[in-house]
């Protein structure tokens, strides 16, 4: 165990002066903890990423786009307002917007008649089922749609705000200047945290009712509800990776905060 302390005390560096051993053993185990989910992380989006592109190369048995999916879905269930619109945008992909009021698909999603435009038409569909319906989940999640949206993109920022601080603050020993931007940092880790916890609450019952809703108007075969069920399995896989890293950089920072106080005392 002292040989780990004195690794990763060499790996802080000279802020690790005055700390603890139960904070620095804290610290390289939450940091072990982030490269393990980092590299998890990297396989499940390898593993999507070829998942949706071969779904997107078979063709549904419906013959339906999925503009026309969300737009069949949408109007059995009365939502003739919300429209279906195809967007190019990285930020909100393949998505359902409360303010808008419409169904956002990527081009080659809204576009083509494969199962994953299926998949991913339903899903989104049944997102704004359930907003009508006043779920409960869904209506905290239009609360925080400004912070959602912000969602697929979140942790490359959290990535950069990381290293900013290893870099400029905690080296600069400047007191105000670390507590303060530690508080910044807990905060984003924080809210992040919460946001992945509403989406991930209501994307799995927009899930489950987009394979009720194919289901029932046969929409889907067996088959292809297996392969748009792997779909989801994915994608919740990812959300959850999300929360866990949200959480443990919210860890990582407050234990950054105890060692900056031990080692300035």
């Amino acid at each position: 165990m002292q040989d780990f302390t004195d690794f990763v005390r060499g790996l802080i560096g000279e802020t690790a002066t005055g700390v603890s051993d139960g904070v620095i053993v804290a610290m390289g185990i939450v940091g072990g903890l982030l490269v393990l989910v980092s590299i998890f992380a990297m396989i499940v989006s390898i593993c999507l990423a070829i998942s949706y592109v071969k779904y997107n190369r078979k063709t549904n048995s419906c013959g339906y786009t999925g503009e026309q999916v969300a737009r069949k879905l949408l109007d059995k269930n009365g939502l003739e307002n919300i429209k279906v619109s195809k967007t190019g945008s990285i930020l909100f992909g393949n998505s359902y917007s409360h303010y808008f009021k419409k169904v956002r698909l990527r081009r080659r999603t809204w576009q083509k008649d494969s199962v994953t435009s299926l998949t991913m038409a339903a899903q989104k569909s049944a997102l704004a089922v359930l907003d009508k319906e006043n779920d409960p989940d869904m209506r905290k999640r239009v609360k925080l749609t400004p912070i959602i949206y912000l969602g697929p993109i979140a942790f490359v920022p959290l990535i950069i705000i990381g290293a900013l601080l290893d870099l400029f603050v905690y080296k600069s020993g400047n007191g105000t200047c670390v507590i303060v931007f530690s508080i910044i940092g807990l905060v984003f880790y924080l809210v992040s945290f919460i946001m992945s916890i509403y989406i991930l609450k209501t994307e799995k019952k927009a899930q489950a009712r987009a394979l009720e809703l194919m289901r029932e108007d046969g929409l889907a075969t067996p088959e292809e509800l297996e392969m748009s069920k792997k779909l989801f399995k994915l994608y919740n896989i990812e959300y959850i990776n999300d929360m866990v890293v949200a959480l443990l950089e919210l860890i990582y920072r407050a234990l950054q905060i105890v060692s900056y106080v031990q080692h300035s005392n």
